[in-house]
C-alpha cells in the first residue's frame, strides 16, 4: 500500500470541506480523484501531500504519517503542478539540475539522471533551450520529467494536460502509459473524464467532502449508467415525441436530448423512425457517470 487515509476531515470554521474520506493508493496502479469545483478534491489532495492540516483522520503515505512526517514522504514524491513553475532563467537542462538540489541530490547524481529524463521528455535537442523558447506541451514535459527527477515511489499530478492542444494531451498520456507499464504509483486529478477512462485503474469520484463512488472506470459505467447512448440534437431534439420506450432514461440537457438504454436495438429503431439519420449513438463512457452522480448543474 503505498497511501491510505481512513476518516479524513477538513473544516474550516462551520463548513466542513472534507468529511470522513477513506482512500486507498496501491502500488503500482494509477489512481484518478475526480469531483466538481468545490467538491473537496483539491483539499484531499493537499492533505495527502501534508500541505494543509486534517480537522480530523489519520494519513500514512510511503510509510510516513501525514502530516507529522510529511517533508521525508515529500522527498520519494514526485508532483506535477497544474500550472508550470518552470524557471524562465535557467536552460531545460539547468532547471533539471537546480530541481534535484532542493531534494539533496548530489550534482553528479542528479546529471546521471539528466539524459534519461531528457530522453523520456522527448528534450535531448531542446537541452541547452531557454524555457520561453518551448511550446505548451514541451513546457509540461519538462515539468513531467523534473517531477522525476529524485525517482519517486509516488507521482502526483494535478490536471497534468489543462490547456494543451490533443496532439500535446495525447502526447501526455502516452508518456504517462510509459510510467505505469514501468510500474510507477500514479494518483491523478482531472476534469478530463477521457484522461481518467484512458489513465486510470481505478477512479475515486468526490462530491460535498465525500467518496460517492470508486472503482476500475469500466466497472462504474457498467454500475451507474445505461450502456448504450444516443444524442439528439436541434430539430431532432425540439420533436423528439418521448414515447416512453421501456428501460429507457431521458434527460433534456438544454437543447440536446440524451436516451440512455441497456437494450440498443429497439432504442434505435425507434430514433430512427422519428429522426431518420439525425442522431449521435455512442457506449456510455465515464462522463456520463461522473454527470449521473454529481448533477449537471455548474459549480464555481
Amino acid at each position: 500500500m503505498v497511501a491510505r487515509a481512513r476518516g479524513l476531515l477538513k473544516r474550516y470554521g462551520d463548513a466542513t470541506v472534507v468529511d470522513g474520506v477513506d482512500l486507498d493508493i496501491h502500488r503500482g496502479e494509477c489512481l484518478a480523484l475526480l469531483g466538481p469545483n468545490g467538491a473537496g478534491k483539491t483539499t484531499t489532495l493537499r492533505m495527502l501531500l501534508g500541505l494543509t492540516p486534517p480537522s480530523g483522520g489519520t494519513i500514512e503515505v510511503l510509510g510516513h504519517r501525514v502530516p507529522r512526517e510529511a517533508r521525508a514522504m515529500r522527498a520519494y514524491t514526485g508532483i506535477v503542478p497544474q500550472f508550470d513553475s518552470l524557471d524562465p532563467d535557467f536552460t531545460v537542462r539547468e532547471n533539471l539540475l537546480t530541481y534535484g538540489s532542493y531534494f539533496g541530490l548530489g550534482r553528479r547524481t542528479v546529471e546521471a539522471r539528466i539524459d534519461y529524463l531528457l530522453a523520456f521528455a522527448e528534450l535531448t535537442e531542446r537541452a541547452g533551450a531557454a524555457i520561453n523558447a518551448l511550446s505548451g506541451g514541451m513546457k509540461r514535459r519538462l515539468t513531467l520529467a523534473r517531477a522525476l527527477v529524485n525517482d519517486p515511489a509516488l507521482l502526483v499530478l494535478d490536471e497534468p494536460t489543462t490547456g494543451l492542444d490533443p496532439q500535446a494531451r495525447q502526447h501526455i498520456w502516452e508518456r504517462l502509459q510509459h510510467l505505469k507499464a514501468e510500474g510507477r504509483t500514479l494518483l491523478l486529478t482531472t476534469h478530463y473524464m477521457e484522461e481518467a477512462e484512458r489513465l486510470a485503474d481505478r477512479a475515486a469520484v468526490i462530491d460535498a467532502g465525500r467518496i460517492i463512488a470508486c472503482d476500475a472506470p469500466r466497472a462504474l459505467i457498467a454500475r451507474h449508467i445505461e450502456a448504450h447512448v444516443v444524442e439528439l440534437r436541434g430539430d431532432a431534439a425540439a420533436g423528439w415525441p418521448a414515447p416512453g420506450l421501456p428501460g429507457v432514461v431521458t434527460e433534456r440537457v438544454g437543447g440536446t436530448v440524451l436516451l440512455y438504454t441497456n437494450e440498443r436495438e429497439p432504442l434505435l429503431a425507434s430514433v430512427r423512425q422519428h429522426c431518420g439519420d439525425d442522431y449521435i449513438y455512442r457506449p456510455a463512457n465515464l462522463e456520463d457517470v461522473f454527470l449521473r452522480l454529481t448533477g449537471r448543474q455548474v459549480r464555481d
